[in-house]
């Protein structure tokens, strides 16, 4: 097949694929906090991403007040490693915004963006999803006072690593169609 050649420890050592390959989710932190700038570096990586006819519905809430992280494990329930995180990017959706109905995957974009900047940037990371869990919305909605036209997508927990965890093969040809099923 033609997808066949393609190894991932030959693409990792070419340009950003090395930062996509050795991404991994992080769910053990040190105690030393994320800067702002590396916020801002986040945030500015996830407003990168594309979206359908530009619509960039994203909104964002960075969370770096321990009680808030907490509260979030109080509801959420594979959200422990939020009492060990910095900080944390809450990314939701304005409906008001979204025109084409893509703002799941316009947010998802976004997110990624997030977890690819965080990895090239030596910290660790980890996508907690929420939405479409009606109960996790809500739960998020009512913690951060998010009106109703946002709908919260994810909850990003951000540190300085205390794991390390090797990359992962993922390549799979069988999942692979060249022109047709």
């Amino acid at each position: 097949m033609y997808y066949a050649g393609l190894d991932p420890k030959i693409m990792k050592e070419s340009g950003n694929m090395k930062v996509i390959l050795e991404r991994r989710s992080i769910r053990k932190y040190t105690d030393e906090p994320v800067s702002e700038e590396d916020l801002k570096d986040l945030l500015k990586a996830a407003m990168a991403a594309p979206s359908a006819h530009n619509s960039q519905p994203w909104e964002f809430i960075v969370v770096n007040d321990r009680q808030l992280l907490i509260e979030i494990t109080k509801f959420h329930p594979y959200s422990k490693m939020l009492k060990e995180a910095s900080a944390a990017i809450v990314i939701c959706g304005n409906q008001k915004k979204d025109h084409s109905g893509y703002w799941v995957q316009d947010c998802s974009a976004a997110a990624e963006n997030i977890l690819l900047e965080a990895q090239y940037k030596g910290l660790g990371a980890v996508w907690l999803g929420v939405y479409p869990h009606e109960d996790l919305v809500g739960n998020i909605r009512k913690t951060f006072g998010i009106p109703k036209h946002i709908t919260p997508l994810n909850v990003i927990a951000i540190g300085h690593p205390a794991e390390t965890k090797e990359p992962g093969n993922r390549y799979n040809e069988k999942v692979v169609h060249l022109n047709k099923w």
